[in-house]
């Protein structure tokens, strides 16, 4: 079960913005999906399939790992309609359903790293276990989302229709637009590695320790890798930091994780 450590620093000891975002930032944030999504079938058009593939690559990380994941946690303070329309707009860009990610994300922070965390349970799995179960794992957590029952089911069953719908049309206009089934397919097979990227390598939920069964990760390299994503540990502490404010929230943890001798993960350096 996630709890906060009983000496860990509040949020605003640490810095009085964490919780701030220019106004700009979010307007770019929520318009980037979209501007990957034309980008993609602009280049598909002119046959640069290489550069609509790294596109597609790009969508489907910054969706889920920080425009999306921030709308599931409510961090770019929108109005709450708003919230909704961009968390199932944004999501179904990448044939997903975005109310059905907040459920299942929102449930791994309450539970995780019990076996009723069905977003961490991956963590558990061996490597080859953990890459099949990306195949199922959307399909998964909306059929989990919808059994939940609450007041968003209704949003989680839309979400499923609608993907579904999307990737019948993209069937059956495959022999005129062929180049909506490739994006289709590409996105699909996506979101398989995201049980590996965001469950597998960031949790070990077998440690007692709570500050270690999230890993922490620092560097140049990993940081470059990821985008300035690898702060897992930090947003377990802190869910109600955006995206944008992470390396910073990093770097004034990092005298509270050195005082509790947690070893961070380096590629090289």
């Amino acid at each position: 079960m996630i709890r906060r450590p009983t000496d860990l620093p509040k949020l605003n000891e640490l810095s009085s913005t964490l919780l701030n975002v220019k106004f700009y930032k979010i307007v770019r944030s929520l318009l980037t999906p979209f501007v990957c999504c034309g980008v993609y079938f602009y280049c598909a058009v002119q046959d640069l399939w290489f550069f609509s593939v790294c596109i597609l690559i790009y969508l489907s990380f910054i969706t889920y790992a920080s425009v999306s994941h921030d709308l599931v946690h409510r961090t770019l303070k929108l109005p709450k309609f708003w919230n909704h329309f961009f968390l199932t707009l944004i999501e179904l860009l990448a044939l997903r359903s975005g109310h059905a990610y907040q459920r299942a994300h929102l449930h791994h922070h309450r539970t995780f790293p019990t076996n009723k965390d069905i977003e961490g349970n991956a963590s558990k799995l061996s490597f080859l276990s953990v890459l099949f179960c990306g195949i199922t794992f959307q399909v998964k957590i909306w059929l989990w989302a919808l059994k939940a029952g609450g007041r968003k089911r209704t949003l989680v069953l839309m979400e499923g229709l609608l993907c579904f719908s999307i990737i019948l049309g993209a069937l059956l206009l495959y022999n005129v637009f062929p180049i909506f089934f490739i994006y289709v397919s590409l996105m699909i097979v996506g979101s398989w590695v995201i049980p590996f990227f965001t469950s597998y390598i960031p949790h070990d939920p077998f440690q007692e320790d709570l500050l270690k069964q999230t890993r922490l990760f620092r560097g140049r390299i990993a940081s470059f890798i990821a985008m300035e994503h690898l702060y897992h540990l930090e947003h377990h502490l802190y869910p109600t930091v955006p995206h944008h404010n992470w390396p910073k929230l990093a770097k004034l943890l990092d005298p509270y994780f050195e005082r509790k001798e947690i070893k961070s993960i380096r590629f090289l350096f």
